[in-house]
């Protein structure tokens, strides 16, 4: 508790004159935040508000001296004070300060909204609009999502064969006829759980973008295979009741 309190005073240190308010909306709609402030020109949301209006599910809470964010496929924690958040390990850099004010943990909004994968325009006399990429995205940006975010933890050769999953399907008369239509087909509840949870949006390892490149150009390690399942990670065994198997790589079994 002394950690905690201290904490607040270190925030309320470093704290500068807030601007008014800044509105922030979601693909057009507003988002119900406690106000969003500028200090110098850095626009800041509120940490817990903001994770919670985009995804329902996060689970925001206090660790030690900073506050701790947990979405599927990220984890990010950040420390008033520091201009650095934490994000699956990884150290990124902010335009200005942690702050706590009143309680609430403020952070730079445009890195934050980056690690979900939104688009970041401001406007005088609109205010800040975060924007859900599309189509227009690109291939290769959405093929290195959904590998990121299905595999970033299994080795290359798995990396690869879920990315041939997703272009095996944009090829076959069974599925949608694009990359992008295909990783958000809507049938029997939606076709892949980072869809569903919103980690599809996260931005994508390193690694996953070479994949997903690696992809593109023609590698594969699991031919013609339309289907992929982790058998412990799931209670829906219908591909491995009805699909041919192929071959396992990592935690993933594959089928045709």
């Amino acid at each position: 508790m002394q950690r905690f309190f201290a904490a607040l005073a270190l925030g309320a240190a470093l704290l500068t004159t807030p601007v008014a308010g800044v509105s922030v909306a979601l693909d057009g709609a507003p988002l119900e935040l406690e106000e969003s402030p500028a200090y110098e020109g850095v626009t800041y949301v509120p940490l817990r508000s903001f994770m919670l209006a985009l995804r329902s599910g996060a689970q925001v809470s206090w660790e030690e001296d900073r506050a701790l964010v947990v979405i599927p496929g990220l984890t990010i924690t950040a420390k008033p004070g520091e201009s650095t958040l934490t994000a699956n390990g990884q150290t990124v850099e902010l335009p200005g300060p942690v702050h706590i004010e009143q309680g609430r943990t403020l952070v730079p909004l445009r890195p934050l909204a980056g690690l979900l994968g939104l688009e970041v325009a401001w406007e005088p006399q609109t205010g800040v609009t975060l924007t859900t990429p599309g189509p227009e995205a690109g291939e290769l940006y959405w093929l290195s999502h959904i590998i990121s975010a299905e595999s970033q933890g299994e080795c290359w050769e798995g990396q690869i064969a879920v990315g041939n999953v997703v272009l095996n399907r944009a090829e076959s008369p069974l599925f949608p006829d694009t990359i992008y239509d295909v990783i958000f087909d809507e049938r029997w509840g939606g076709q892949f759980e980072p869809v569903r949870n919103g980690a599809v949006y996260l931005s994508p390892t390193e690694q996953s973008i070479e994949a997903a490149q690696a992809c593109l150009a023609g590698e594969n390690t699991v031919g013609d295979s339309l289907y992929f399942l982790a058998p412990d990670l799931t209670e829906n065994h219908w591909t491995m009741e009805n699909r041919d198997y192929v071959t396992t790589i990592g935690v993933h079994w594959f089928y045709r």
